[in-house]
């Protein structure tokens, strides 16, 4: 499958790209609480989107935390182009633009094995495949049935 993979600038472009995957995603983002807040938010943030033709299938918010981490705040790619390489190249993306702007650390929260779902088991391995590593488990930062996973990955070494 031919893709593409470019940075968007255009807040209301941001938002109903995420709107629009996210709802494709009820597996993983069935809150709609959760839906609303990522659309206001990710219109302030990097952010890049996948596209397959002229149709946006995917998007990576970045979230800037200091001068040393950037946090993957959100990332959806639809079902219907999983395992195509999309989420890897919108890392690569999110990877080189944190390293250029100096990050150290790029961090993301997802949920914890400890509430057992298939989606998510899938998400923990696809980040650990591409070099994060889990640091903590904060038990009651969503909900107490939602646990959140931290995981870090080292971008460079520290200077």
């Amino acid at each position: 499958m031919e893709y593409t993979v470019r940075p968007i600038s255009d807040p209301r472009q941001k938002a109903a790209i995420t709107d629009d995957v996210l709802r494709a995603l009820p597996e993983w983002f069935g809150i709609e609480a959760a839906i609303v807040e990522y659309v206001q938010e990710v219109p302030a943030m990097a952010y890049w989107a996948a596209w397959v033709s002229d149709r946006p299938v995917g998007f990576l918010a970045l979230k800037r935390h200091n001068a040393y981490t950037t946090e993957i705040y959100c990332m959806g790619i639809r079902p219907e182009v999983h395992r195509a390489g999309l989420g890897s190249a919108l890392v690569a993306a999110c990877e080189a633009h944190s390293v250029q702007g100096g990050a150290e650390f790029l961090t993301v929260k997802t949920l914890d094995a400890s509430r057992p779902h298939a989606g998510y088991a899938q998400t923990r391995a696809f980040y650990l495949a591409r070099g994060f590593r889990p640091l903590e488990v904060f038990a009651t930062l969503w909900d107490e049935a939602n646990p959140c996973l931290f995981m870090a990955k080292a971008l460079r070494p520290p200077v």
